[in-house]
């Protein structure tokens, strides 16, 4: 007999679509592995493109400390592993991962925004920290588009497919 939980939580769980039942099987190992990679290698070409592209659009920010490639790649490297670590997990305990990836892809990214506020807020120059937000941006959207497209889930066999209520498809065709 499964354990209820607190409705609190388990409203939560709904609003968030973690109702460890996915209708999918796991993206393969080496999808993921895969994904990681082209991940990592995409989003420090993003911040690469960025770092180029500000200095050329804002003469002033020329030299800026954290346009230096020590000082991005390796919190780049380690955002992207986190992200990809965490995209199998959600593939396990939601139905729809792609919808709650996405969203904490957003949440992520706002919070990941915190310390270029900081920064701005102790004086930084605000297109170079503009320049900041925009390669966390860039970072978001290469990761989760390497994952939720070449990691994909998979579905489940002919036999294990869940099938609709009766009747459901025709009121879906009108």
């Amino acid at each position: 007999m499964a354990s209820q939980l607190p409705a609190p939580i388990d409203r939560v769980l709904r609003l968030f679509r973690v109702d460890f039942a996915p209708a999918h099987r796991q993206p393969r190992t080496i999808s993921v592995l895969i994904a990681t990679v082209i991940a990592i290698g995409g989003s420090l070409a993003a911040d690469a493109l960025l770092v180029a592209i500000g200095p050329a659009v804002f003469p002033s920010t020329r030299g800026y400390v954290h346009f230096q490639i020590r000082d991005y790649g390796k919190l780049t490297v380690i955002g992207v592993v986190i992200a990809c670590v965490a995209w199998p997990i959600v593939t396990r305990i939601s139905s729809a991962p792609r919808w709650l990836f996405l969203r904490m892809a957003i949440a992520v990214t706002l919070v990941l925004w915190l310390p270029d506020v900081y920064i701005l807020l102790r004086g930084q120059p605000p297109r170079a920290v503009a320049v900041l937000f925009v390669m966390h941006l860039a970072i978001a959207v290469v990761t989760y588009n390497c994952l939720v497209h070449i990691a994909k889930t998979r579905p489940l066999a002919a036999g294990n497919a869940r099938t609709p209520a009766p009747g459901r498809h025709a009121s879906q065709r009108r």
